[in-house]
């Protein structure tokens, strides 16, 4: 298997296209036995400027290693540990996260020995790992994760998302979850069974993310908690942050963009709604092992 000392990581990220991925993630990558081939993959990139440290890849391999040393007996608890410290290291705009190349980069040349690490079941490592959309690839998701569930500069939130993997598998999935009134009511919600130690959080969670999905949209959801207008100027303060910022800390939360939270009042307009739907919803009860484990 490859050794984190394995790899001979670039300073700084690039753009990987799609096309690169497909023509060398090799099962020998998958299963974890070969690293892609470094001088192949970086010619068919394009870097991303050096001067701007937030694309430096030393802080997140970092993260990293610590998170592969720290959760080794548990790698799905490392999710919501690297999720907010992730987002906090790697400072870009939504637009900048949707681009698919720079998390492909990740995956392929910067940390394909983590994909393995937390992804490998007793077969190779689903291909969408390395090269997929934002609720599956390894990387987009735990970003994406901390953007759609943080309440402004705080990331506790994202904590109680990554604790259900089925949050992460099912309820990114939806439309409405970039309504961020709706995101934290879901995990308010949630926060509550966890509370009342309900079994198979699971199911309960894609019973819940499918009523809320069916019986509104986002502007059914504005309606009726108003999410506001975030502070682009705040949040593009503190990706200029990023030039003299430390690393993340590793025994508490750092702090996300305070561009916005949203009140309490409004995340309670929608929980008393929320917790109908998921009381008059189907509970498809999955076999044990997978409502427990949901997918690696």
């Amino acid at each position: 298997m490859i050794e984190p000392a394995d790899l001979d990581a670039p300073d700084v990220m690039g753009l990987l296209p799609d096309a690169a991925v497909e023509e060398f993630l090799s099962q020998a990558v998958r299963s974890g036995h070969d690293l892609p081939p470094p001088v192949a993959l970086r010619k068919a990139s394009i870097m991303l400027p050096s001067a701007e440290a937030r694309w430096h890849t030393k802080p997140l391999r970092d993260l990293l290693v610590e998170a592969m040393r720290r959760f080794d007996d548990d790698r799905v608890k490392a999710d919501g540990w690297l999720a907010p410290r992730l987002h906090a290291t790697v400072r870009m705009t939504r637009g900048e996260a949707a681009d698919s190349r720079r998390w492909n980069f990740l995956a392929m040349i910067v940390a394909p020995d983590y994909v393995v690490w937390r992804h490998r079941g007793q077969d190779l490592v689903a291909a969408g790992r390395f090269c997929g959309p934002h609720y599956t690839q390894a990387f987009a998701r735990l970003w994406w994760a901390a953007e759609l569930f943080r309440n402004g500069a705080d990331y506790r939130p994202v904590e109680t998302a990554c604790s259900v993997q089925d949050v992460l598998n099912t309820t990114m999935r939806l439309d409405v979850i970039d309504h961020r009134p709706t995101a934290l009511a879901i995990l308010e919600v949630l926060a509550d069974l966890i509370r009342e130690n309900r079994g198979r959080l699971g199911d309960h969670v894609n019973a819940l993310s499918s009523s809320v999905n069916a019986a509104g949209s986002t502007l059914v959801y504005d309606a009726l908690a108003e999410e506001g207008v975030g502070d682009i100027a705040v949040l593009q303060d503190w990706i200029a942050e990023a030039q003299e910022m430390p690393p993340a800390p590793w025994e508490r939360l750092p702090y996300g963009p305070d561009d916005g939270a949203v009140k309490a009042g409004v995340v309670d307009a929608l929980v008393p709604l929320f917790e109908r739907l998921l009381a008059e919803a189907p509970i498809r009860q999955r076999p044990r092992h997978a409502a427990s484990s949901g997918e690696i």
